[in-house]
């Protein structure tokens, strides 16, 4: 009954915030990265392993749906002037009303003995931007009267979900209903990615990103307290995946990276920077760092770190004698060693690291079947081509794929074409560039396919190492995510996703514009 009290009370802070909200106050960044951080993490790291485990491979299918479905319809009907912009209004609100009653649903599957509470605090938290969307889209339309009785219908839907979800919890076990639930975990992402309620003109000179790195940090805060809440609380069935398997990661990750940083601030000092002028040198940096080497040879095992240097090496001379210019060369934005490599550097992987660990979290769950590695490589490459992944991020990403228990080709494929094959470098290149960069990773997938690369030298540090390491990432994570607030610190992720933005949100999509031209 808490759970019920608490989303109704949550819907209520719509019209509440509604006045901080659109007038682009601190407040509203401060809240908005307070939800964009807590509930984003809560789904990714969380709910969304949980669906997994369920549901198996198919819900990411859904949550995709559910993400990006109404994106997509409003530019199908974008085009047919107001009446069908007032048509998307009436089902869009006719869908958040039907959502409801799952929402009362999904929080009485909470309270049944082995499911997660975090699910209906997923549901409470992400009542507040609901709360507020219903209120910005529908007030302007048709009034205070009319919006708060859409508001008090969801509360009774909520009800209604909630105790007929008493009499029906064989119907709505989540092993019946978890395609549904993953369809209405997309809708919440979706909610957090696209900020329906936020006017276009507001914060163009992103002078609240300040507040809104703070809201992030609480939000992470509020995260870890949850996760840890819930890994002490009780013991999961699989404790090799979920909120466990990610904090482990990240442990044994955190000094190498650390040592990354201190190398990269080091070859940046000897004149290995990003203002070179030299072609070949600029490949160097682009593919291999060469910080990331280091992250292989001591995590990867020095097998997995030959492989990298001769793969990269192949590819960097292949771009730099057919003369292949890089996607966004990096500026290089202060001439001190230190500001780059714990400063610019960590703002520019930091997302990718994260984008990495969720990912792995996610794809390599035991419950997605995925063992045939010719079926890994087309997922992979299914991941690649939208995004341009960072050295730092492909070792990552490389890595957690190897713990989650992948094969090796994937493996030693993604350490070789993450940082090279997306459609904005393709673009850049001819059919016969094209060949021949296919040509030299098919040999990497074949040698691959000879050799064992996975070797037992790797470095297995003390946990006080690991714990001092991860605090120090956190604390460079968090400097990042205040300078740059949460959306701008993932906006380097989305820059090859720019057309999945609303159309109604154009200073979002110039702003992501900029931040990518300053920050590459």
């Amino acid at each position: 009954m808490l759970y019920l009290i608490s989303s109704c009370i949550a819907l209520l802070f719509g019209p509440i915030f509604y006045r901080f909200f659109s007038s682009g106050s601190g407040l509203q960044k401060g809240l908005d990265g307070f939800i964009f951080v807590s509930l984003g993490g809560l789904v990714l790291i969380h709910i969304l392993p949980e669906l997994l485990e369920h549901g198996g491979f198919i819900t990411l299918l859904f949550v995709m749906l559910g993400v990006w479905g109404p994106t997509a319809s409003e530019k199908l009907f974008h085009q047919y002037s107001d009446i069908t912009h007032n048509i998307t209004l009436i089902l869009g609100t006719g869908g958040l009303l039907l959502h409801t009653i799952t929402d009362g649903g999904a929080m009485v599957l909470a309270q049944q003995d082995g499911n997660s509470t975090l699910l209906a605090l997923g549901v409470i938290m992400h009542r507040l931007p609901v709360g507020v969307a219903i209120w910005w889209l529908l007030k302007p339309q048709i009034g205070t009267r009319w919006t708060s009785v859409v508001l008090a219908a969801m509360m009774i839907l909520t009800s209604i979900g909630y105790f007929a979800g008493e009499h029906l919890l064989s119907q709505l076990s989540i092993e019946n209903t978890v395609y549904l639930q993953a369809f209405v975990t997309g809708s919440i992402l979706h909610v957090v990615l696209h900020q329906p309620h936020v006017h276009p003109q507001e914060d163009k000179q992103g002078k609240y990103q300040y507040q809104a790195g703070i809201g992030s940090l609480f939000g992470l805060g509020l995260l870890a307290l949850l996760l840890l809440m819930e890994t002490g609380g009780h013991e999961h069935a699989h404790p090799e995946h979920g909120s466990e398997q990610f904090v482990s990661w990240l442990l044994t990750i955190s000094p190498i990276l650390l040592g990354s940083y201190f190398i990269a601030t080091t070859r940046f000092a000897l004149g290995l920077r990003p203002s070179n002028t030299s072609l070949g040198q600029l490949w160097l940096q682009r593919l291999a760092g060469p910080e990331a080497l280091l992250i292989s040879l001591l995590l990867l095992g020095p097998w997995f770190a030959l492989y990298q240097s001769i793969g990269l090496l192949a590819i960097g001379l292949l771009m730099t004698l057919t003369q292949v210019n890089l996607t966004d060369p990096q500026p290089t934005l202060s001439g001190s060693a230190w500001r780059f490599g714990f400063n610019q550097l960590v703002d520019r992987s930091a997302p990718w690291i994260i984008l990495s660990l969720v990912l792995a979290n996610l794809i390599g769950h035991p419950s997605v079947p995925l063992e045939n590695p010719a079926l890994q490589v087309f997922i992979l490459l299914l991941v690649f081509l939208p995004m341009r992944f960072c050295s730092l991020g492909t070792v990552i990403l490389a890595l957690a794929l190897a713990y989650s228990g992948w094969s090796q080709i994937a493996v030693a494929f993604t350490l070789l074409a993450a940082p090279v094959l997306n459609i904005g470098q393709l673009k850049l290149m001819n059919w016969k560039q094209g060949l021949m960069l296919g040509g030299i990773l098919f040999v990497g997938l074949m040698v691959a396919d000879q050799l064992t690369l996975v070797s037992s030298f790797t470095v297995q540090l003390p946990e006080s190492v690991n714990i001092i390491g991860l605090v120090a990432i956190t604390l460079l994570f968090g400097a990042s995510l205040l300078r740059l607030g949460p959306r701008k610190f993932l906006s380097r992720l989305m820059v090859n996703l720019k057309s999945t933005q609303h159309n109604h949100d154009h200073a979002q999509d110039s702003e992501i514009k900029a931040a990518h031209n300053h920050h590459h």
